[in-house]
């Protein structure tokens, strides 16, 4: 096997998983505050577990959010995703809310006073990528397994596949060759399903999903297709297994495929460069490939709390590249501001835009009308190719 010979896997999970309902109410909490506040301030982290469900943080707003309709907020969460199971029930679950006000030593690094700007809500790295492996600019393994998963949601919602329950995994094995993946070795999905299905059915069930996703004649063989390989999933969801925001960071960003700085995104308003950085840099790398100028492209970024500037720009374009690396880094800064107000004015993040991110990954969605995903755009090609 050479370096340009190679498997690669990448999972997703379902908004049905645990850790996802967490992140979908932490994540809903975030726009609840912006339909009342543009400027709010949001921390809010979950967790679920059987028939509980507990939502801690920080949040500032001009206009509160009250406990009871945080609380709200979860059911409606837990509803929509179709959860009315007897461990896990959105209407009989206990509800804890215990959001408070803002730390002021935080805050007072975070907003502009003076002439002093805006700074970042946290020190860290955060990394973008982008690469020609699908349509979308993302790594196809992720790609296949995040589609996978959502269209078996989009049928069990309907009711086109009423074995499915909530709950669910995938992951994609790919062969590559010459650095390019041409294959599905193996496939793996486990989902949740009513009692009254076979291991068998569930294996027909989701067989149509999968072939449908891949492209034609990369369908792994037949003894590496696996459905449900423990024989049944029937306890699933918060009732089998406690579930936290933040916990799926790989699955929300490149399965893997490029580095990842350890931050996660759900429940943070845009201030916080965990998220907003790695949206500006999932938006840079995507244009410099959508631009011709690479193949495949990593972006670095690093912030300091209450500091505004990026204290580092890095490039790697993997030897694909037509420009110099170097170069790239100092045009990026130039056609973009990266401070933390920068960049929340440039992609419009101050809006409520954020509950439907929160499964089946950041990255890779088609921009929507009202700013969703708007980090997915290709608008800034054209002016990064006229500043080289």
């Amino acid at each position: 096997m050479t370096q340009n010979s190679y498997l690669f896997t990448s999972e997703s999970v379902s908004e049905g998983h645990p850790d996802k309902v967490c992140d979908r109410i932490s994540d809903a909490i975030v726009d609840a505050h912006f339909k009342r506040d543009c400027f709010s301030r949001v921390a809010a982290e979950t967790l679920v577990t059987t028939n509980r469900i507990v939502i801690a943080g920080e949040t500032r707003c001009e206009k509160p959010v009250s406990a009871g309709e945080i609380e709200q907020i979860a059911r409606d969460c837990v509803r929509q995703i179709g959860y009315e199971q007897e461990g896990f029930h959105w209407k009989n679950a206990a509800v804890e809310v215990h959001l408070h006000a803002q730390s002021a030593d935080i805050a007072q690094g975070v907003d502009a006073a003076g002439n002093k700007d805006e700074g970042a809500g946290d020190q860290g790295i955060m990394f973008g990528y982008a690469c020609r492996e699908t349509d979308m600019l993302m790594p196809a393994p992720i790609h296949f397994a995040h589609r996978i998963l959502h269209d078996m949601a989009e049928d069990r919602r309907t009711g086109k596949a009423p074995g499915l329950a909530p709950d669910s995994k995938s992951q994609v094995t790919l062969r590559y060759e010459n650095g390019r993946p041409v294959g599905a070795t193996s496939i793996v999905v486990s989902t949740q399903h009513g009692a009254e299905y076979s291991q068998e059915d569930i294996r027909e069930i989701v067989r149509p999903y999968v072939e449908n996703v891949l492209p034609e004649g990369w369908m792994c063989p037949e003894d590496e297709f696996y459905v449900n390989p423990t024989g049944q999933f029937i306890i699933g969801g918060p009732d089998g297994d406690a579930g936290l925001t933040g916990r799926k960071i790989i699955v929300d960003t490149y399965g893997g495929a490029a580095p990842h700085g350890g931050g996660a995104f759900s429940g943070k308003d845009p201030t916080k460069v965990d998220r907003s950085a790695a949206y500006a840099a999932r938006y840079l790398a995507k244009n410099i490939v959508a631009a011709d100028l690479a193949e495949r492209c990593t972006i670095q970024l690093a912030y300091a709390i209450g500091v505004s500037k990026p204290l580092s720009i890095y490039v790697n374009t993997h030897g694909t590249g037509s420009v110099d690396e170097q170069k790239l880094a100092g045009v990026i800064d130039e056609v973009m501001d990266l401070t933390p107000r920068g960049i929340r004015e440039h992609l419009e993040l101050n809006r409520p835009i954020y509950e439907r991110t929160a499964a089946y990954g950041h990255f890779g969605r088609k921009p929507e009308t009202d700013g969703g995903f708007s980090w997915e755009k290709t608008d800034l090609a054209d002016a990064i190719k006229s500043a080289l």
